[in-house]
């Protein structure tokens, strides 16, 4: 299964993520007065890496 971490120190709140995810896996949720992305269903992972490839901060690692 794979392992899909948001490094949130990182991560700004664009979304873009959650927008290219085409298993859904991806909730922004509230952090700190902002929102923040939360790999809510990693289990649903296929490993496209569309999200690693969109987050323009890099905040996201995606292991098998």
């Amino acid at each position: 299964m794979p392992i899909v971490k948001v490094d949130k120190d990182v991560c700004e709140g664009a979304g873009v993520c959650a927008e290219v995810c085409p298993m859904n896996v991806y909730d922004m949720v509230d952090a700190g007065g902002g929102k923040k992305a939360e790999p809510t269903r990693s289990e649903d992972c296929i490993l496209c890496m569309a999200c690693v490839n969109a987050c323009p901060t890099q905040a996201i690692t995606v292991e098998e």
